[in-house]
């Protein structure tokens, strides 16, 4: 016997009973009733998973209104049971009717046996597969809901800086602008993405992220747009690309600047056309995107160059949000240095821990070259090497040379040190470009970049 309930719902007892002992051969539970009032009393006793009910009922007009109005209440109840119409050849204008109103099937009296069984087989199959469904959307949504939650959520400073910058993810969240974040590495970028994320429309879909300076030149297209089974090599099955998978969601690329003059041109038609193309596939399929961007080079410096298109630029930067370092937001450090005490005091069992007012004054005058990403991983370090229950300056070690005195003097190491690190940062670690503004070869170039170990 196959596992489902059926419902029959038919006002002439004797042929009930007929459809009834037909289907009790093939289904674990087999209800009849006689009077389509008791529907939903049957309902909430039982999980039904087809119901068979008549287009028409006694009544003093028999126009099939009867039927459809209990079609409707049905539906009501629970949209993903099957129903399937009895209905008789003059009447074939209300079955056509109620499979409009959501019926799955009809079937005419009278009826025949393999007729009826292939029918409701049929139907209980369409039931089992829309519950599934129905599985499938409530843990994907909750997944998403898991993803977005996870994630470390901003933490708003006292700054002027970067109040005036939360001010503007604020007006950009509720629009569906593209946004290019620009910053320097360790500024959080990213965290500035998903609060406009968060803030927006699609805060209940996925934010898709994906590192652009990671991903191999021959491999982007693939990444971005996907690819279909035997597109290349070592395309055993179909894949999604970041576009696909970011459906009605928000793409964050991050490092947009490292994507080279070809890539950037693929990018842009999809941009334009809403549209991608997978590897190996001539269909367009349509995507529904929020697109924001992220670089930590100079993009106005490499457009002028030439090795970033500027109709891209125009594409990906309706609004633009700097980031500022942290050298420039001291006012910051002591809510940032507060907050990641206190989540690494919990996550390493040292709960109660504080921190001094002369190691707060110690991390402000350090200049903080890796931004919040250093902040971060000094108070990490503090917290596990620390004794006692208050950090003090003596627990909190820099890198770099700290202090916000500048030198006058500087070594022709440190001058060369320095002038190769900006330039580098400028063009993107593109080391064609640094080498020739700079007046070196390649290799003298990686030469210094492994004695500065930049």
């Amino acid at each position: 016997m196959t596992k489902g309930t059926v419902l029959i719902v038919d006002d002439d007892v004797d042929q009930a009973r007929m459809l009834a002992d037909t289907l009790r051969v093939e289904y674990e539970h087999v209800i009849a009733i006689s009077t389509p009032e008791r529907i939903k009393e049957t309902l909430r006793r039982k999980d039904v998973d087809v119901v068979i009910m008549e287009s028409n009922y006694r009544s003093e007009i028999r126009n099939g209104n009867e039927g459809l109005y209990w079609l409707k209440e049905i539906l009501a109840y629970d949209d993903a049971i099957s129903v399937v119409i009895l209905t008789t050849s003059v009447d074939t204008d209300l079955a056509v009717r109620a499979i409009k109103e959501g019926a799955v099937d009809f079937i005419l009296k009278p009826w025949e046996r393999n007729r009826l069984v292939t029918t409701v087989s049929t139907a209980i199959q369409l039931r089992f597969s829309r519950l599934e469904a129905s599985s499938l959307k409530a843990d994907n949504s909750q997944l998403k809901k898991v993803i977005n939650n996870g994630r470390e959520k901003i933490v708003q400073g006292a700054s002027p800086t970067m109040i005036n910058v939360m001010n503007i993810v604020r007006k950009v969240a509720g629009t569906d602008a593209n946004v290019l974040i620009t910053g320097e590495n360790g500024t959080g970028k990213e965290l500035i993405a998903r609060e406009i994320h968060r803030q927006s429309a699609r805060s209940a879909e996925l934010m898709v992220s994906v590192d652009m300076g990671s991903i191999a030149e021959s491999l982007i297209e693939s990444e971005l747009f996907g690819h279909v089974r035997g597109a290349f090599t070592d395309a055993r099955e179909e894949r999604k690309g970041k576009f696909e998978t970011a459906h009605n969601g928000t793409l964050f690329l991050d490092e947009i600047g490292n994507l080279s003059l070809p890539a950037q041109s693929k990018l842009l038609n999809v941009l334009q056309n809403r549209q991608i193309v997978k590897v190996g596939s001539n269909r367009p399929v349509p995507v529904n995107i929020r697109l924001i961007c992220a670089t930590n080079c100079d993009i106005m410096s490499m457009v002028r160059e030439g090795t970033f298109r500027e109709d891209l630029l125009y594409r990906i930067n309706t609004i633009t949000i700097e980031v500022p370092p942290l050298r420039d937001r001291v006012d910051d450090i002591p809510v940032l240095a507060r907050h990641f005490l206190k989540i690494f005091s919990e996550r390493y069992g040292r709960t109660g821990l504080k921190i001094s007012l002369l190691a707060l004054e110690k991390l402000a005058n350090h200049d903080w070259p890796g931004n919040v990403r250093e902040l971060q991983h000094t108070i990490e370090k503090a917290v596990i090497m620390s004794e006692g229950d208050t950090l003090r300056p003596s627990d909190f070690s820099f890198a770099h040379s700290s202090g916000r005195t500048l030198r006058t003097e500087m070594t022709l190491d440190e001058m060369e040190k320095r002038l190769i690190a900006e330039s580098l940062r400028r063009h993107c670690n593109n080391i064609s470009i640094v080498a020739d503004r700079l007046g070196i070869t390649r290799q003298t170039l990686y030469n210094k970049i492994a004695k500065y170990n930049l």
